[in-house]
């Protein structure tokens, strides 16, 4: 049961990565804006581009992983995975605007990658 729900959760959280990936692609500033940073150089959005595609690429290996139900690799993926929401939100409190509140989004995904792997990879895969 516990590892339904956490490949449940993994789905969405993948779902939403798709999400935010096309949001910073699409509509840049706006995703600037939630993210909680403010990087706009002359309507250069390089940066926007780069952090939107690999949001969307994570959000797809997530899913793929789910869909043909490989647990360990996917328990391993968001285990090691927890990296870059922590590096994230390392980087938005850096930032003398940014406090708290910019930071939950990252704090949300650190809990959820370092939960979902850890049960992932603890719990053996039931055989029917």
């Amino acid at each position: 049961m516990t590892q339904r729900i956490s490949i449940a959760i993994a789905f969405l959280t993948g779902l939403g990565m798709i999400f935010i990936g096309a949001r910073f692609l699409l509509a840049p500033e706006t995703a600037e804006a939630g993210y909680g940073i403010h990087f706009n150089e002359h309507a250069d959005y390089s940066f926007h581009y780069i952090k939107g595609i690999r949001d969307v690429f994570s959000g797809l290996v997530i899913c793929i992983l789910i869909l043909t139900k490989q647990t360990k690799a996917l328990g391993i993926t968001l285990a090691a995975g927890t990296i870059i929401p922590i590096a994230d939100m390392l980087i938005v409190l850096s930032k003398d605007y940014n406090g708290i509140p910019q930071a939950i989004p990252h704090i949300s995904a650190i809990v959820v990658c370092a939960a979902a792997g850890t049960i992932l990879l603890i719990n053996k895969p039931s055989t029917k």
